[in-house]
């Protein structure tokens, strides 16, 4: 487990972490999501000690993360970091080698990833040549090429097109599944509802959420419900603390509590056949919104 303690980190005075404190289950893929500046960069690069923190810890399997587990540690920067005259093959095998990796393990490695994340036709081309999607995937394997126990990516997703987003979710997800703590930042909030375990929101440097998809929708969501019978959203409106999201044909989704939605069911079914009645789960946009207003 990866686990982030109590990091507070300032600027010329401004401090922009302000205790922060979160983990990354071993195993699991946590979706570390924040409006721009709101401190995701800046705690990723203090993970992978890029940066150092004013104070706070970060701890890996128990153990204060040093420079020895920092070097089994896979992080993709926002900005690509490759070089651009090397041929993509080449710069994988490359990295993979300064890691420790034999020659030959590193050639391997690198071929299986650019047959995984689509980069075939790719492998004898420079980074320069390719177009700033195929980049973002060499960039993508070059965090991968040496096995990493841990994966730090930020933006991983940016610039990709949908079938490049498919690949990369599953490369992420097998690697989850070996036991690796996966952390990644995201502002596409449909990838990161649809591929993580797990959640991190943070708003002007502090963690406003964190934990899972299930648990947060439980603290989070609203409450909304479906609806859909003969009743006319009309007669709903007359309930008191209830407001109607939206109303097309026979469908109703509002805004109630418990008690109030149970008894517009009430009045639906005096009125005949109910198709359906359920509460509507939030998107993680929504969680979102809620979380940091």
């Amino acid at each position: 487990m990866l686990e982030i303690r109590g990091v507070n980190r300032s600027f010329s005075g401004r401090r922009v972490l302000h205790d922060v404190s979160f983990e990354v289950e071993t195993g699991k893929l946590t979706g570390f999501v924040g409006a721009n500046g709101a401190g995701k960069t800046t705690t990723m690069r203090i993970i992978l000690g890029v940066l150092a923190a004013d104070s706070g810890e970060v701890y890996f399997n128990g153990k204060q993360l040093d420079d020895s587990v920092r070097h089994r540690t896979g992080y993709m920067p926002e900005e690509r970091g490759l070089y651009p005259k090397m041929r993509v093959a080449e710069q994988l095998s490359y990295l993979a080698q300064l890691h420790g990796l034999t020659p030959e393990r590193a050639r391997s490695n690198a071929q299986a990833l650019i047959e995984r994340l689509g980069l075939d036709d790719k492998a004898d081309k420079t980074i320069e040549s390719l177009s700033l999607g195929n980049q973002q995937r060499a960039q993508i394997a070059a965090s991968l090429v040496h096995d990493p126990e841990i994966l730090v990516l930020d933006e991983p997703f940016s610039g990709l097109d949908p079938i490049a987003v498919e690949n990369v979710q599953g490369v992420l997800k097998s690697r989850a599944a070996e036991g690796i703590p996966v952390l990644f930042s995201s502002h596409q909030l449909d990838i990161v509802e649809r591929l993580c375990d797990n959640l991190v929101v943070i708003a002007d440097g502090r963690i406003r959420a964190a934990g899972s998809r299930e648990a947060l929708r439980s603290e989070f969501g609203s409450s909304n419900w479906e609806l859909i019978s003969d009743l006319d959203p009309a007669r709903v409106k007359s309930n008191p603390g209830l407001e109607i999201v939206s109303a097309e044909g026979r469908s109703l989704v509002f805004k109630a509590n418990a008690e109030m939605a149970q008894e517009v069911l009430k009045q639906a079914t005096a009125l005949g056949a109910v198709d359906r009645f359920t509460p509507v789960e939030p998107t993680l946009a929504e969680i979102f919104r809620e979380v940091i207003e």
